[in-house]
């Protein structure tokens, strides 16, 4: 009946949608077990030789309410089910040890109708009910083969509460009462899931708008993730739930999987400011990097963390470490989790326009807006020279973080004074040109179509007029230090690479020594689990030596001249 049920709405496009919504298991494992689980196999392992005990901790189990407010076809729902029916099913066997019985139909009190989920999609949302009757079908087979009587629940009279709707804008206890909050109302006990992440830029607009609407008093909250939209949510609702007082049951607590970035860079201090100030937050448990991915036939691997919070404190906090994202991770018991998930006070750092300490302003590179019209390779170069030699005085190496890195040889056309009488002696130059003020005519970005009206020019300029120290943006994990060097002021710096006009050996000793990495490791934001380097957030918070006298310099100098002195040595191996 359920096979039949399942694969009635189960068509080919259906199983297609339905890949993006499932995940593995044992990932899933990862939110649920400290989550609650743990917990409640610790109380039935204290309660299992007291029957008074053992039955009470029977009834909490069947009251405990869950809730997935972005379930898609309820994975987290049915795996968080599943356990609580080992649970249920050990708790009976213990209870029932030696007793003659007449049916077990009695004695299961765990049932589907305490689950609960939104999702956007119709399809999932359908899927969902019925995905946890088929689980509840498969625990009643296996409570059937220990006790060696049939167990049914048929005809079904529960079922799990999944509604199709934007949980942003739905009231999520609704689910359970419209009622206004009261002191012995209903709530649930449990918020999990795996909210849709989608940073700024991949936003549409009704999604930009639930931000608005989510975000409405929060200064600076347009960098922020969508996801970060469900921890407003379910803090809102943590602050109202934990104020009723239902004897013998938990506190309300939530676990969301969520991209790593809301735990770096610029993210941190707008949300964890928000939700530690307004709503007291405090983190129970976080799993730190790992990657995430799911087991339909196009694997989506994201890098992401688990954060488990409420707005109560607890007095041992569990972080689970990982060596890299792809191992298994170790268990470590810590007083506090701050926001960027390690053990420390509940600090943040601020985006700051000007640097902390007294150093040199370090600024982005040109960025050339221009569809790819002024760049070229070696080859491109020697091709465009061949039709127009004499263009050879405006074209400037081109560095990027990855020519930085990987030595790569690249060029751009740098127009910067060019006179319009000069440019028409230049065919090939002026078509460069053109196609470059078409290419931002198309844009949808305003500014971008202005910068139309100065085609020969990159669409933002900050090009250092000296020789100047560099660094590129994004930079592996991998590495042990951050890469800097030296540049000459004619090679233009795109927007992928920061500069310090005039540079010095002792401020690049600083910037690849071990402390600065430490630094970027704890504070930068990231792109997948590479370092994001940024001004605002890395390098203008940088806490330099403030008063460092002659020899420390010299100490730092020496140092920094040796690393020049290693890769001098190895003149035709990159940085990479």
């Amino acid at each position: 009946i359920f096979g039949s049920l399942f694969q009635s709405v189960m068509d080919e496009k259906a199983r297609r949608n339905l890949g993006a919504h499932y995940t593995s298991e044992k990932n899933i494992l990862k939110l649920i077990k400290p989550l609650f689980l743990d917990e409640l196999w610790a109380d039935f392992e204290k309660a299992k030789n007291d029957k008074g005990k053992l039955k009470k901790l029977h009834d909490k189990i069947s009251k405990l309410r869950f809730l997935d407010p972005a379930c898609g076809c309820g994975n987290f729902l049915i795996i968080a089910y599943r356990e609580l029916r080992l649970l249920e099913l050990d708790i009976v066997k213990t209870l029932l040890k030696g007793q003659q019985i007449t049916s077990i139909n009695d004695y299961f009190l765990v049932d589907v109708d305490r689950f609960y989920g939104i999702e956007y999609e119709e399809f999932p949302s359908q899927i969902a009910p019925v995905a946890m009757w088929l689980m509840d079908h498969q625990m009643n087979e296996q409570a059937s083969v220990n006790f060696g009587e049939y167990y049914k629940r048929i005809p079904l009279r529960k079922s799990a509460t999944i509604i199709h709707g934007n949980a942003l804008r739905t009231d999520w206890q609704s689910l359970i009462d419209p009622m206004p909050w009261e002191k012995e109302q209903a709530r649930y006990h449990y918020i999990l899931g795996n909210p849709p992440f989608l940073g700024k830029q991949y936003q549409n607009e009704e999604q930009k708008t639930d931000m608005g609407f989510v975000f409405s008093e929060v200064h600076g909250a347009g960098v922020l993730d969508y996801v970060t939209a469900w921890y407003i949510k379910a803090s809102q609702y943590m602050l109202l739930a934990n104020k009723v007082d239902e004897k013998d049951l938990p506190k309300t607590k939530t676990a969301f999987v969520s991209t790593n970035s809301i735990s770096q860079g610029e993210q941190v201090s707008i949300l964890w400011g928000e939700l530690f100030n307004r709503y007291r937050i405090k983190i129970h448990f976080v799993h730190r990097t790992f990657k995430w991915g799911n087991e339909a036939k196009a694997n989506a691997a994201v890098h992401v963390v688990i954060i488990g919070f409420s707005n109560f404190d607890i007095s041992e906090k569990l972080i689970f470490e990982y060596e890299n994202i792809k191992s298994e991770p170790h268990e470590i018991v810590v007083k506090n989790i701050n926001p960027y998930l390690v053990e420390g006070r509940d600090v943040f750092i601020s985006k700051r326009k000007t640097p902390l300490c007294d150093v040199q302003e370090m600024v982005k590179g040109s960025m050339p807006n221009d569809g790819g019209f002024f760049l070229f390779t070696a080859e491109e170069k020697k091709g465009f020279l061949l039709n127009e030699p004499n263009a050879k005085k405006y074209f400037r190496k081109f560095i990027g973080g990855y020519e930085f890195l990987n030595n790569i040889e690249r060029w751009c056309l740098w127009l910067l004074e060019i006179l319009p009488n000069e440019l028409k002696q230049f065919p090939q130059i002026y078509k460069r040109v053109e196609s470059v003020k078409n290419n931002r005519l198309k844009s949808d970005r305003e500014t971008t179509k202005k910068d139309a009206s100065t085609p020969t020019l990159f669409g933002e300029i900050r090009q250092p007029k000296s020789n100047y120290l560099a660094l590129a943006e994004v930079s592996s994990e991998r590495r042990e230090y951050l890469p800097v060097g030296f540049m000459d002021k004619n090679v233009i710096a795109s927007n992928k690479i920061y500069t310090i006009s005039n540079g010095s050996i002792y401020q690049l000793g600083i910037l690849s020594s071990k402390l600065h990495m430490c630094w970027i490791k704890a504070v930068s934001g990231r792109m997948k689990s590479d370092y994001s380097y940024s001004t605002g957030i890395v390098y203008n918070n940088y806490p330099w030596p403030e008063t460092p006298t002659a020899k420390q310099k010299e100490v730092v100098e020496k140092a920094a001249q040796s690393v020049l002195d290693a890769r001098a040595g190895f003149p035709n191996s990159s940085l990479a």
